[in-house]
């Protein structure tokens, strides 16, 4: 017996995996290029992480208003965030924090992520409906949702991991060039 899966579960897995996806990146930037994410980067880091909280949470104990609040309220902070770092590199001539991606710095992108992850909240909204599904789907289960949980939690390990040794105990320059508990 083949059984479809609900639009809202696919798309709560989809979006656990762009958060993963963007935590990847950033991660990679950190690791491979050496870039040191600032304090506001950090933040940032953290509200996609409760962005993903709220996608994992509809992934494992079915889809709940609360949940979806959760994203939109990390999704709003986290782009007040980036808008902050954005409004700080404003000025002519400043070339910014960190390397760009795509001619756009990670801080400029958080906050198109952040905006496009409230959209993409709506049109989860939309397509439930359209589907005819406007109540919570029972939590999602097999290799595939599984799969996407471990890798998410590996990545907030790995982030908490790095911030400890990035910045120990205590506050940490604001543009940070090496990693506080390796020196």
């Amino acid at each position: 017996m083949n059984q479809q899966r609900p639009v809202g579960a696919i798309l709560n897995m989809l979006g656990l995996l762009g958060i993963s996806s963007v935590l990847t990146v950033a991660f990679f930037y950190q690791l491979v290029i050496g870039e040191l994410p600032c304090p506001l980067c950090l933040l940032q880091r953290v509200g996609f992480i409760a962005v993903g909280m709220g996608f994992l949470f509809n992934m494992r104990f079915g889809e709940r208003p609360s949940h979806y609040a959760m994203i939109l309220v990390a999704s709003l902070v986290t782009g007040f965030i980036s808008l902050r770092q954005v409004s700080l590199h404003l000025a002519p001539g400043d070339p910014g924090y960190g390397s760009a991606l795509f001619g756009l710095h990670f801080y400029t992108w958080a906050l198109i992520a952040a905006v496009g992850i409230v959209c993409y909240v709506a049109l989860v909204f939309v397509l439930k409906d359209v589907a005819g599904k406007r109540d919570g789907d029972m939590p999602m289960s097999g290799p595939a949702p599984n799969a996407v949980f471990a890798i998410f939690a590996f990545l907030i390990a790995a982030n908490l991991l790095s911030t400890v040794l990035e910045c120990g105990a205590g506050q940490y320059d604001d543009n940070p060039v090496r990693y506080l508990l390796l020196k």
